[in-house]
């Protein structure tokens, strides 16, 4: 790689640097109306949540006890799934109403009551709201996008089995979501089953049996915490008796969209398996409430570690200061922020992708002024199944015969000396 040198001056000081403050939570100069709501709403108490939770319950669903609204199997069976269901809560937009009428043999639509009670009924413009709720634009198709950009029907040595890399493969379990993103990577293959994948679970684990290469099976789908308590059992447990299966990760969004899920069954039975990592999509500082908070208590008070995976999104997302109250939320409630991924260019995706730069703006204005915990490594699963790639903000700007020149948060450049040592010191 070749470096060359830019006329910037090179900051050499020994005094401390200024406490220079980016207060994203406090600041609204650059934050639209919707998105203010959405940062007061997380900026402190649960409960603002709890309550709007149940008042959606005894608007919308006067007849369930508080005992069936916090029954998973009671969630499932209530969710909204057709544009009739949906004018109960809310006006659809022209845009919205013209991609329910035309879902035939589209991706489908659901969304959990617990859910759709975290969303502002009233504002089409709610965050939430623009990543369940379809719109017409998923009928554009733009350049560059495939039903599957990342090839991962051309990786898969056989179904449900994606192994794209030398020592991890990805085990798609189910194609049954609770809730369905609309900018879903997989959005070709989910469709409220989960018959067709589980026919292949046995032929699945003989492939990574007798893989010996791979030490990491990630279990997703679909959303595999949508299964029941003896198959996902089942499942860890004919995956942790492969030797050399060293760690076995679950993806899901249950803690986000259906916290009622991780019951302390569930947990007591997962627990008990090799060390097992729970890769969690989240989107927006207002899925974190006093619901999700219990689940993600649950799972981590039993050992099992917990990393984030959020998604680029415009309108949702692509704000420094909504970016940086979900990081820091999910910190508080123990889940190390992980991948931010730029949107996958899945048919239709279109009007949720941002440019590149925008995802470089939101970790160059989160680097310095927050907790290096609470960054998340920005990547790009690069279309053609290439994998991730890691992107940065320009942070080496030159280098020379004895130093390499870095800019750091405040925008100054630093020198380091970056050349080995010619001589011993004696």
């Amino acid at each position: 790689m070749e470096y060359t040198i830019i006329k910037e001056a090179v900051v050499h000081e020994d005094d401390d640097p200024p406490l220079k403050q980016n207060d994203v939570l406090s600041s609204t100069s650059h934050i639209t109306g919707n998105v203010v709501c959405s940062i007061a709403a997380t900026a402190g108490k649960t409960k603002v949540f709890t309550s709007k939770s149940n008042m959606f319950r005894k608007r919308f669903f006067p007849d369930a006890t508080i005992v069936q609204w916090n029954d998973w199997h009671w969630q499932l069976a209530h969710r909204i799934t057709t544009l009739e269901q949906l004018t109960r809560f809310l006006k659809p937009t022209l845009e919205e109403r013209q991609a329910l009428e035309d879902c035939e043999g589209k991706f489908p639509f659901s969304i959990t009551p617990y859910y759709l009670s975290l969303v502002d009924l009233a504002n089409p413009m709610d965050p939430l709201r623009k990543t369940i709720v379809p719109t017409i634009g998923e009928a554009v198709v733009s350049y560059g996008e495939k039903p599957d950009p990342l090839d991962e029907d051309r990786t898969s040595p056989v179904p449900g089995i994606v192994h794209r890399y030398p020592d991890r493969v990805l085990f798609l379990t189910t194609s049954f979501c609770s809730v369905y993103c609309r900018y879903c990577t997989r959005s070709r293959m989910v469709g409220g089953h989960t018959e067709a994948l589980e026919f292949h679970w046995h032929r699945a684990i003989d492939y990574i049996r007798k893989t010996e290469t791979i030490r990491d099976v990630v279990i997703s789908g679909g959303d595999p915490l949508t299964l029941a308590d003896d198959k996902i059992e089942w499942l860890l447990k004919q995956l942790s008796d492969i030797p050399h299966v060293e760690m076995i990760r679950i993806g899901t969004k249950v803690p986000m969209v259906l916290p009622q899920r991780i019951t302390t069954e569930l947990v007591n039975r997962i627990k008990k398996y090799k060390p097992l990592y729970l890769s969690v999509h989240c989107t927006h500082p207002n899925e974190i409430t006093a619901e999700s908070k219990r689940a993600f208590d649950r799972l981590a008070d039993s050992g099992i570690i917990m990393g984030s995976q959020t998604v680029l999104l415009r309108g949702v997302n692509d704000d420094p200061a909504v970016m940086t109250a979900l990081m820091h939320r999910l910190l508080q409630v123990r889940v190390r922020p992980y991948y931010l991924f730029q949107c996958d260019p899945i048919v239709g995706s279109a009007h949720f992708r941002t440019s590149v730069d925008t995802g470089k703006e939101i970790i160059r204005s989160m680097r310095g002024f927050t907790s290096g915990y609470a960054i998340p490594q920005y990547v790009i699963d690069t279309p053609g199944g290439g994998g991730k790639v890691p992107i940065l903000p320009e942070y080496e700007v030159g280098k020379d015969a004895d130093n390499l020149y870095l800019r750091n948060y405040e925008d100054k450049v630093f020198a380091y000396p970056d050349q080995a040592v010619k001589e011993a010191i004696v």
